[in-house]
């Protein structure tokens, strides 16, 4: 999966997680809400500064916005 890709799915996780909006999420980074959605989509390449600051805003370790997701298991 695509770096980008997997950066915005894990922002989007933990801001559901602490029940936040992009809005407030964008006001408490201190980023547009236009900028955080394009980082959700994978659309946006931030920069670790701004990862920093989106993590600090989420309150988790911003090493953990780069985490593997795990992919579903199927039973075959």
């Amino acid at each position: 999966m695509d770096v980008r890709r997997r950066v915005g799915l894990n922002l989007k996780r933990f801001r559901q997680e602490k029940g936040l909006s992009q809005e407030q999420l964008a006001f408490e980074a201190k980023l547009h809400r236009t900028y955080v959605s394009g980082v959700e989509r994978g659309v946006r390449n931030p920069t670790v500064t701004v990862l920093e600051g989106i993590a600090v805003a989420l309150g988790v370790p911003s090493s953990r916005l780069l985490d593997e997701l795990e992919e579903p298991r199927t039973s075959a």
